[in-house]
C-alpha cells in the first residue's frame, strides 16, 4: 500500500503496510498521520490503534490535540474492554515525558502522567479518570478527600459526569451542595451549572433542574452563563420529548436577555412543530446564524418532515464550501422520504461530482440512495452503489442498516438470488432483514417462499411487527394465497398481539378482491374498527375493475371520491369499469364529474437509466437536452410502423388508439413518455449494448401500443429491447 498524502516515518510506514485489507479504503481520506488511530478505533481494533498511536512522532503539531481526543474522548468507552491493558497506557504516557519534545508537549504529558510519580494534582486526576470512563475510581477519590486546599471548580463537573454515568442521583445532589458551599453556585461557575443541569435532565429529574435554574439571580448572572444554563435545560427537555417545555424555556431565555446561539437553535429545531420552523429560521437569519453549517443542516432536517421543497431551498442557498456530508445526507433523505426518488438520485450524482467538493458518501448516504433505487427499480445506479461499497467500504457487511438496504434493493428489483445470498451471509439478522426479503419475494409472486421465510423468522424467536405483517399479507395477495392470508390476518391479534392497521385491512381487501370474494371484502370493510380510508376503498374499486362488478364498484367509487376527491386515478378506474361492461353513459357521467371538478389526468412519466443517472420523461416533454433528436427518432419510427400497418396501429385488444392519426398530423403533440424514454435509450446505447426491459419504468397508458412499436423498432435499429 502506497500513501502519498503525507510523509511517514519508516516505523509507522511498516505498521501501515501490515494493516488489514479492510483499512485500505480509509487512507485516501486522511489529512495527516495523526488521524489514523481515530479511524482504526472506529473499526474497533484497539490494539492496532495503540500501536499506530505509539509510532507517531511526538513533535507533530497536532500531537497535543491527538492526546486529548484519543485518550480522553474516543478511548473512554474502549478502555472498559478486558482486552485493553492499562499498563500499556501508563507506559505510553511515561514515554511522553522522557522523549525530547517541546516544552508545551512535556508539560501536558507531565500533567497526564503525574499519577506515575505522585505529582498529579488531585483535581486533574479526577478529570482524567472521568474522561477515561473510570467512574468508580473517581468516586473513590472523592470519598478519600482532597489533600490539597480548595476550591476545585474544575474537578466538580467531572465528578458530576461520573455520578451521572453511574446513575447516582444522591452523588449529584451532594456535589450540588458542595458547589453552593464553596460559592460556585448558583451562578458563578457556568461549567458546573451546565453539568448539573445536564445531569438532572439525563437522569429524568427535570423538576430539580428547573429548581436549580430558578435559583439563579438572573439580573446579576453574566449573559453567557445564562445562555449555557438555558441551553442545558432546553436540551434536557428535548431529550425527553417535551417540545412545549423547550419553547417555554426559550421564551423565558429571551425575556431574561440571554442571547441564543447555534447550540440553542440546533436543540430547538428537531423538537419544533412544523409551524414554528419558519419562525426559528427567521430568527437564525436575523442573528446571522442561518449560514452556519450545523444550523443549516438542522433546518434542512426540520423542513424535510413536511416535504422536500423548503429543505431543498435551504440546501441550495448554502455555499458549496459549507456543505458537509451531513448537509448532503439531510437533503438527499428529504427527497427519498418524500417519494422524490429521481431527485434523490440526481443529488447523489451531484454529490459525487464537482458539487460535492470532495465530500464522499458514507453509510447514511448509501442507505438513502439504495432506498431510492429500490423505489424506482433503478438497477444500474444501485449496482454502482454496491460496487462502490465493495471497493471503498469492504467492511460494510458489519453495518446491518446498509446490508438491509442492499437486500431491499435487490429484492424489489427482482434480483432475488442475490438478495437471498446477502441475507444468508449476514452474521446477524434483524426484523428489517427478514421483512425486506419477505416483501421482495411477495412482490414477485413467490408467496410460498415468503410464507416459509416468515415461519423461519418466527421459529428463530423474532416476533413479527406491523411492517412484517404487511409484507406477508401482500405476498399472500399477490400469489392468490387466500387461505394463508386469512390465517395470518386472524393470527395477528391472537398469536402476535398486533392490532391490524389500515394497511393490513387494505392488504386483506386486495386479497379478497383478487380472489373474487367482493361481498366478503365489503363485509370486512364494514366490520373495521376504524373508518376505511381511500386506500381501502381503492383496493375494492380495483378488484371491481378486475371482475367487472359495476354495483360494488359504484359503492366503492362513491366512498373513495369523498375521501380523495382530487385523485384522478379513481375516476379513470370507474370509467374503465363502465367501458368494460359496455355502459357508455357511465363513462360520460364520470368525465362530466371530472370536468366539473377541474380534474385532468396527470401526464404520464417514464424513467430510463443511462451511465449511472436516471432520466425522467413526461408526456410531450421538451426539456431534455437531446429533445430534438429524441422526437426525430420517435417520428421516424412511428412513420415506419404506420407504413407497415397501413396507417393504423392496433393495441393488444384489437382497437385503434384514439387520437393517433391526429398525432401523426401534428407530430409534436401527444408523444407518450415511454416513447421518449425508449428513443433516448436507443440514441445513447452502443450497438454492442443491450437495453434491458428493467432499465425502463414506464407509465402504462400506452404500453401495449409502444411495445408493438418497440418490437418493430428492433428490426430497424441494431438494438434489443
Amino acid at each position: 500500500m502506497v500513501i502519498t498524502h503525507f510523509a511517514i516515518i519508516p516505523s509507522l510506514q511498516d505498521a501501515l503496510n501490515a494493516l488489514p485489507a479492510q483499512l485500505v479504503f480509509l487512507m485516501p481520506s486522511l489529512k495527516n498521520t495523526s488521524e489514523l488511530p481515530y479511524l482504526i478505533l472506529e473499526l474497533g481494533d484497539v490494539t492496532l490503534a495503540f500501536l499506530c498511536f505509539s509510532l507517531i512522532p511526538l513533535r507533530e503539531s497536532c500531537y497535543l490535540l491527538l492526546v486529548r481526543g484519543f485518550i480522553f474522548v474516543l478511548l473512554s468507552k474502549l478502555l472498559l474492554q478486558k482486552s485493553v491493558g492499562l499498563p500499556l497506557l501508563d507506559k505510553l504516557l511515561l514515554q511522553m515525558t522522557t522523549e525530547p519534545s517541546t516544552s508545551a508537549t512535556t508539560s501536558t504529558a507531565a500533567a497526564l502522567a503525574g499519577d506515575a510519580n505522585g505529582t498529579e494534582p488531585w483535581s486533574a486526576r479526577v478529570r482524567t479518570l472521568s474522561r477515561l470512563g473510570r467512574h468508580r475510581e473517581v468516586l473513590a477519590l472523592l470519598r478519600g478527600g482532597d489533600p490539597s486546599p480548595p476550591p476545585h471548580a474544575l474537578a466538580l463537573p467531572a465528578a458530576v459526569i461520573s455520578c451521572t454515568a453511574l446513575s447516582l442521583v444522591s452523588g449529584v445532589a451532594q456535589i450540588q451542595a458542595l458547589g453552593h458551599k464553596r460559592g460556585l453556585l448558583p451562578s458563578s461557575d457556568a461549567y458546573l451549572l451546565s453539568s448539573l443541569l445536564s445531569s438532572y435532565s439525563r437522569l429524568g429529574l427535570l423538576p430539580r433542574a428547573h429548581q436549580l435554574l430558578d435559583e439563579m439571580p438572573l439580573a446579576s448572572t453574566p449573559p453567557t452563563t445564562l445562555r449555557t444554563a438555558f441551553n442545558s435545560l432546553i436540551s434536557g427537555c428535548a431529550l425527553h420529548a417535551l417540545p412545549a417545555a423547550c419553547f417555554a424555556l426559550f421564551r423565558r431565555m429571551r425575556a431574561a436577555g440571554a442571547p441564543f446561539d447555534a447550540v440553542t437553535l440546533m436543540t430547538l429545531l428537531p423538537a419544533a412543530p412544523h409551524s414554528l420552523v419558519p419562525q426559528l429560521h427567521a430568527l437564525a437569519g436575523k442573528a446571522g446564524l442561518a449560514a452556519e453549517t450545523n444550523v443549516a443542516n438542522c433546518l434542512i432536517s426540520a423542513y424535510a418532515r413536511r416535504g422536500a421543497g423548503l429543505a431543498r431551498q435551504v440546501f441550495d442557498e448554502m455555499p458549496l464550501t459549507s456543505r458537509d456530508i451531513v448537509s448532503w445526507n439531510a437533503v438527499l433523505s428529504a427527497h427519498a422520504q418524500n417519494g422524490l426518488a429521481v431527485d434523490a438520485l440526481d443529488l447523489y450524482s451531484r454529490m459525487c461530482g464537482h458539487d460535492g467538493s470532495g465530500v464522499e458518501p458514507d453509510a447514511v448516504t448509501l442507505v438513502g440512495v439504495l432506498s431510492s433505487c429500490a423505489h424506482l427499480g433503478a438497477r444500474g445506479v444501485g449496482l454502482g452503489v454496491e460496487r462502490y461499497m465493495q471497493e471503498r467500504l469492504p467492511g460494510f457487511r458489519a453495518n446491518m442498516q446498509l446490508c438491509n438496504s442492499l437486500i431491499n434493493f435487490h429484492a424489489r428489483c427482482g434480483s432475488l438470488p442475490q438478495a437471498q445470498r446477502l441475507f444468508n451471509e449476514m452474521p446477524r439478522k434483524s426484523i428489517v432483514s427478514w421483512t425486506a426479503l419477505i416483501t421482495g419475494y411477495g412482490m414477485h409472486g413467490h408467496g410460498d417462499v415468503a410464507v416459509n421465510l416468515f415461519q423461519a423468522m418466527v421459529s428463530e424467536g423474532i416476533r413479527p411487527d406491523n411492517v412484517a405483517m404487511v409484507g406477508l399479507l401482500s405476498a399472500c395477495s399477490h400469489a392468490g394465497m387466500y387461505e394463508e392470508g386469512r390465517k395470518y390476518f386472524s393470527a395477528m391479534e391472537s398469536t402476535y398481539q398486533l392490532r391490524p392497521t389500515l394497511e393490513h385491512y387494505t392488504c386483506m381487501v386486495d386479497l379478497l378482491g383478487r380472489a373474487g370474494r367482493l361481498k366478503e371484502a365489503q363485509e370486512l370493510i364494514s366490520s373495521m374498527p376504524m373508518p376505511a380510508d381511500g386506500a381501502v376503498w381503492g383496493a375494492l374499486l380495483g378488484a371491481c375493475k378486475i371482475h367487472k362488478n359495476v354495483e360494488i364498484g359504484e359503492e366503492a367509487f362513491e366512498h373513495v371520491i369523498k375521501l380523495e376527491p382530487s385523485n384522478v386515478g379513481y375516476y379513470v378506474l370507474m370509467a374503465n369499469i363502465y367501458t368494460d361492461t359496455g355502459q357508455p353513459d357511465g363513462v360520460v357521467r364520470v368525465r362530466a364529474m371530472m370536468r366539473e371538478r377541474g380534474l385532468k389526468k396527470e401526464p404520464g412519466c417514464s424513467y430510463v437509466e443511462h451511465k449511472g443517472r436516471v432520466h425522467l420523461f413526461m408526456a410531450d416533454d421538451h426539456s431534455h437536452p437531446q429533445a430534438k433528436r429524441i422526437y426525430e427518432l420517435v417520428i421516424k419510427l412511428e412513420q415506419m410502423v404506420t407504413e407497415k400497418t397501413d396507417g393504423t396501429v392496433e393495441n393488444g385488444q384489437g382497437r385503434v388508439d384514439e387520437g393517433y392519426s391526429g398525432k401523426m398530423a401534428a407530430p409534436l403533440i401527444g408523444f407518450h413518455s415511454e416513447k421518449l424514454a425508449v428513443a433516448f435509450g436507443m440514441l445513447n446505447t452502443d450497438d454492442s449494448e443491450i437495453v434491458e426491459k428493467e432499465d425502463f419504468t414506464p407509465d402504462l397508458q400506452y404500453s401495449l401500443h409502444w411495445n408493438r412499436l418497440g418490437d418493430y423498432a428492433t428490426t430497424v435499429l441494431p438494438l434489443q429491447l
